[in-house]
């Protein structure tokens, strides 16, 4: 009789514990909405696209420090559809601001016919007057697309 309460106490507990984990919690801190565009980065370490949080980009410290993006927009139409898919169109004429974390003013660039856009800075203009392997700086790619404004943030890294 005793084992059969024990079963019964577990199951609750266990029944109680996945009813409370089903609830959806609201982060009154950040309001998260999905970005209208994938931006990916340029010859970022591993994965430039959405899987990293902060792609960083490896450039030597003794030449320019070349900084690329592309734009694109999701075609989810076919996405049920496994010889369709998920269609990435590359956005052109898109206006993109680029921006050191602390707000400097990198440049303002616009994608291409193929949704890519780049910009060439020298260290000392990235505000690293002397680079050594190692130093970074980070930054804030921004633009609109349909109306809903999007921001990507990523890194660049000096290396030997």
């Amino acid at each position: 009789m005793a084992m059969k309460r024990y079963k019964t106490l577990i199951l609750g507990l266990l029944a109680g514990g996945l009813l409370a984990g089903c609830e959806k919690k609201v982060d009154p801190f950040v309001d998260r909405v999905a970005a209208p565009v994938l931006v990916v980065i340029d010859n970022a370490v591993g994965d430039g696209g959405g899987t990293v949080a902060e792609p960083v980009v490896s450039q030597k410290v003794s030449g320019p420090v070349t900084l690329g993006v592309r734009i694109y927009e999701l075609d989810k139409s076919g996405i049920l559809n496994n010889k369709v898919g998920i269609d990435s169109i590359p956005v052109t004429s898109l206006s993109i601001k680029l921006t050191k974390r602390d707000g400097t003013a990198l440049g303002e660039l616009k994608t291409d016919a193929k949704g890519k856009a780049s910009l060439t800075k020298t260290w000392a203009e990235l505000g690293i007057a002397d680079p050594k392997a190692g130093l970074s700086v980070s930054l804030t790619w921004t633009g609109a697309h349909k109306g809903q404004a999007f921001s990507r943030l990523s890194r660049v890294q000096a290396v030997n």
